[in-house]
């Protein structure tokens, strides 16, 4: 499996730390990673050249690649409880 979807916006050449997360949480949920594993296994999923721009992104959010993925997508909302 392999971010295809997580494409730069038109205007810029930058990935938003929204986008990740959106993709982020799609790999958790079909169980392709996990939330306790650290945020540089998604190189992994993602081309060298594109995963420069997403580890940026991810710097500039002040978040670590030695961070926890979970504490990436951590604000989900619950439909129920």
């Amino acid at each position: 499996m392999s971010l295809t979807t997580l494409k730069p916006s038109p205007a810029s050449t930058n990935y938003t730390i929204t986008m990740i997360k959106d993709e982020v949480r799609q790999l958790v949920e079909t169980g392709t990673v996990s939330r306790q594993q650290p945020l540089y296994v998604l190189c992994e999923f993602i081309p060298p050249r594109e995963w420069v721009c997403v580890e940026s992104e991810l710097e500039r959010c002040e978040y670590l690649l030695r961070d926890q993925i979970g504490d990436l997508i951590a604000c989900e909302n619950w439909a129920s409880d």
